[in-house]
């Protein structure tokens, strides 16, 4: 019988940003960073800054037990979450997804890092590691991208009982080593 992964270690954390696990208790703290509309206006769930939208991506996130908060190691800053799911043993692989940063942490080191700590720490147990991005979510396609990922398909996703048509980009262990 093949180990148990703990898909949410205590703490990932670099130079650049922490990955805390997240608990019920964030939600608030998470919800202020997570209300700015410009942050979700390229995803595919574009009201997730308000409350009741908001609140079944934190529940998903709670109830998958593989989700962070990101926050910045120079302020001790609260500026995101992102979230393992998806993880298929059989197939050696897992997701990474759910990401999002606030918009003061746009265009720097945080999302390259946070991806970077998600990879190595996943690259221990798994041989993939995919990515589902919204075809609109040109800024999240460029990021995804630049850390080697490559698209692979287009897939319906179901997302809180909703079907969303996503770009799957996937890298594999050989090519992140």
């Amino acid at each position: 019988m093949a180990a148990t992964i703990n898909w949410q270690p205590a703490t990932l954390q670099d130079n650049i940003v922490k990955l805390k696990p997240l608990i019920i208790s964030d939600f608030n703290s998470l919800f202020k960073v997570a209300a700015d509309p410009l942050i979700w206006e390229q995803h595919p769930a574009k009201d997730r800054y308000k409350k009741d939208v908001f609140h079944l991506y934190f529940d998903g996130a709670i109830a998958g037990g593989k989700a962070f908060l990101i926050i910045d190691n120079a302020v001790n800053k609260i500026i995101g979450s992102t979230r393992y799911y998806d993880y298929k043993p059989k197939e050696s692989s897992i997701a990474v997804g759910f990401t999002f940063l606030s918009r003061d942490s746009w265009g720097g080191l945080y999302n390259k890092s946070a991806k970077r700590l998600l990879l190595d720490y996943a690259f221990q147990f798994v041989d993939k590691v995919y990515f589902h991005i919204g075809p609109t979510n040109v800024r999240s396609q460029l990021a995804i991208t630049k850390i080697v990922a490559v698209k692979v398909k287009e897939i319906d996703i179901d997302n809180n009982g909703q079907t969303q048509f996503h770009y799957e980009y996937v890298i594999n262990k050989k090519d992140w080593q």
